[in-house]
């Protein structure tokens, strides 16, 4: 039996008390298992469970930056199941990360459907005033409702900058209704970087940041980037996002502004069908170690 069958369920299977209790931890993974307003493939009330599992075989040295960046503290708690009606879950995930917040913890939440981010951002931006929000995504998400409810996961954009006026930055977009596309004629505050315009290059990262507030929350729907690295999602859109390109992107982002929070959402589990849950968590640990990485030391400078 291999090692990491061993090691807890908490991501990245860190068995040192020290670093993966709540009082000790600076991050909070925060798994939710939701899909209640799914339209299309399925499996996001599984994925984040999934990432977590997969966490447990990720080496916790983290190479580009030379860290083990477990070491800041990582908290897994305990899974937030569904609540049927959209709008009491939502709700309680508000309810939920307030207190959270008002523990001083950083919260990254793993998901399940994207609608799931909405309520999160609200309490950060509660927190945070001067909040704004850089979110990559393959959709825009800015409809007023979906499937006859405003907590749709195609929504979630909606409620930031057309409900809270959050200033934002789309990144990877590639698939807009009409609706959507008229909406963007009224002044909404936030820039669509288009993926037709950017994939494959890099040139426009600085541009992208420049367009964001000091303190920023991240919402990452891994449909984002390239179903050829990431097929199993609800919507899986041609022409998406790079791996690198999506690193140099974050890291680029830590390095210039406060990034308060973070979500991954939209990863649908796949039975026997490991490797994009190990590409998620792999993601969101890197993510972590370009915003943490001054408060752990380097490996090779100690």
């Amino acid at each position: 039996m291999s090692e990491s069958a061993n090691l807890p369920m908490n991501f990245g299977g860190i068995d040192e008390e020290e670093y993966s209790s709540f009082d000790s931890a600076r991050v909070l993974i925060w798994p939710v298992s939701y899909e209640g307003t799914v339209s299309y493939g399925t499996g996001t009330g599984s994925g984040a469970m999934a990432i977590v599992d997969a966490s447990r075989n990720m080496e916790l040295y983290e190479e580009e930056t030379d860290r083990e960046i477990y070491r800041v503290g990582i908290h897994t708690l305990p899974e937030f199941t569904s609540i049927d009606d959209p709008a009491a879950m939502m709700s309680g995930l508000y309810d939920r990360t307030k207190e959270l917040l008002a523990a001083d913890k950083f919260v990254c939440m793993l998901g399940g459907e994207h609608s799931i981010s909405a309520p999160v951002i609200k309490a950060h931006k509660e927190k945070y005033p001067s909040l704004s929000v850089l979110q990559i995504d393959a959709h825009a998400d800015l409809r007023d409702s979906y499937d006859g409810t405003p907590h749709s996961h195609a929504s979630i954009m909606a409620r930031v900058v057309k409900d809270m006026r959050i200033p934002s930055v789309q990144v990877g977009i590639r698939s807009i209704s009409g609706d959507e596309a008229r909406s963007l004629r009224h002044g909404l505050p936030t820039k669509i970087f288009w993926a037709r315009d950017i994939v494959g290059r890099t040139d426009w990262i600085d541009d992208a940041i420049d367009g964001l507030s000091d303190e920023v929350y991240l919402t990452i729907d891994i449909d984002g980037l390239d179903p050829s690295i990431i097929p199993t999602t609800g919507t899986p859109e041609p022409g998406g996002l790079g791996w690198y390109e999506t690193l140099t992107l974050i890291r680029k982002l830590a390095e210039k502004k406060r990034v308060v929070g973070m979500d991954l959402v939209e990863y649908s589990y796949f039975e026997n069908y490991d490797s994009p849950a190990f590409l998620c968590a792999k993601l969101v640990y890197k993510s972590l170690a370009y915003i943490f990485q001054g408060e752990v030391p380097k490996l090779s400078a100690s």
